[in-house]
């Protein structure tokens, strides 16, 4: 098993795509065991022929659609209407406009980078330094994988055996937290430092912009409450509420809003087919390395070794978190939530903790692990939006980072908050 590591720590450090180290790095431990190779091709088939997979290409075609629909452009006018009358109003509205497209996209890369590429020069203009305008934009990103829906969330859920819907239900709460907290940390910065433009406030003028961009943004913002609404009520499952997130963003985009033309679906769908395909190879691949873990009883080892430094389920979340947070600052998440997920899960509901708890505490960590260096995903995507390079980012995300932790150690510790 030591072997395994190794190898997959070398094939990190020498970047190799995170699939292809995934599948290679156990291939000589299951030899050693005397094992045929054809158990492979086997794993990642059986860990993608699952019915609540399928959900995650068709959040992702949902998205794809959603993009070229400029769904995005009138979520940001509706939420700059709702909070720009006061200083910081426009870093608060990115954080409103990011969770707003959350709850449609599922991805926090493609939300900071449709958020991004509207709001940071906006941002610029209005007297906000770009490095902290990037940082508003990477730390509310994360939002996108714990609003609902949310593809880390469906993985967790498949590989876990945790219900989707309860995931999505229980990441509303959080993540409406979050987002509440950045906005309040975005006021006191800008009111201390000067950035921005104080705009006075008149009702009348503010209550007709609100109404007019509302109007604009209506049918972007029924489409989380027809997905969510459908879920929790039971007409549809999260697959099919996927499926039914492509038809309402097609037809949207195509009949209503009419940004999608016929010509552009080939383009749309390409996209969505490799972001998927991505992904995909990843979760089957991780499941190859999660079979040579669970065959040298990996998730024992590591339950015993965790219940020999304490069985409290307090100090147990301590050590979990402690974990995710250095395994998110170097893994991707999927892979982190396939290998992590069916080792630390089963401790967790031996300790008595909820599963759904525990994956929400999973996912927001790993979220964080988004928003810190080396190889945070929204990072790379603001900065590459921004124009500017990761070092001159870091300095003013600390205090988001900050806060995002304090939110963390609450969810970790407040499950009532759930």
């Amino acid at each position: 098993m030591a072997v395994t590591l190794i190898v997959l720590l070398v094939l990190f450090g020498a970047s190799v795509p995170i699939a292809l180290a995934l599948g290679v790095a156990p291939l000589a431990s299951l030899m050693d065991r005397g094992m045929s190779l054809i158990v492979v091709p086997q794993t990642v088939f059986e860990a993608l022929d699952s019915f609540a997979l399928m959900a995650l290409p068709f959040f992702i075609l949902a998205g794809a659609l959603m993009d070229r629909a400029s769904i995005a452009d009138r979520l940001v006018a509706f939420a700059h209407a709702l909070v720009n009358w006061f200083r910081g109003g426009l870093g608060s509205a990115a954080v409103l406009s990011t969770m707003l497209f959350s709850t449609v996209s599922g991805s926090s890369s493609a939300t900071a980078a449709a958020i991004g590429s509207t709001l940071i020069p906006k941002m610029s203009k209005a007297r906000y330094p770009r490095p902290f305008g990037a940082a508003i934009i990477a730390s509310s990103a994360e939002l996108g994988v714990i609003l609902p829906p949310s593809v880390p969330m469906i993985i967790y859920g498949v590989v876990t055996g945790v219900s989707i819907t309860d995931l999505f239900l229980a990441g509303i709460v959080p993540g409406i937290m979050i987002g509440i907290s950045l906005i309040l940390t975005i006021t006191v910065i800008t009111w201390l430092k000067g950035y921005g433009e104080a705009v006075p406030f008149y009702f009348h003028p503010w209550r007709s912009e609100v109404w007019r961009t509302f109007r604009r943004a209506m049918l972007s913002l029924c489409m989380p409450v027809i997905i969510l609404g459908g879920i929790y009520l039971g007409v549809f499952t999260a697959t099919e509420a996927a499926v039914v997130a492509v038809v309402f963003a097609f037809v949207v985009g195509k009949f209503v809003y009419r940004t999608i033309a016929w010509r552009d679906l080939p383009e749309i769908l390409s996209r969505a087919a490799l972001s998927s395909a991505v992904i995909l190879a990843i979760v089957g691949f991780a499941a190859v390395l999660a079979y040579a873990l669970a065959l040298f009883q990996a998730p024992q080892k590591v339950a015993a070794l965790m219940l020999s430094i304490s069985e409290d389920p307090l100090v147990f979340l301590l050590l979990a978190n402690v974990l995710l947070l250095v395994v998110g600052m170097f893994m991707e998440t999927f892979a982190a939530i396939i290998i992590l997920g069916p080792v630390l899960a089963p401790v967790a509901m031996t300790l008595g903790i909820n599963p759904v708890h525990f994956g929400i505490v999973m996912i927001t960590n790993l979220a964080v692990g988004m928003v810190t260096p080396p190889v945070g995903v929204n990072l790379f995507v603001t900065c590459s939006v921004a124009g500017i390079r990761v070092e001159e980012i870091v300095k003013p995300l600390l205090i988001f980072l900050a806060v995002l932790l304090l939110n963390l150690a609450a969810i970790t510790y407040l499950p009532l908050i759930l």
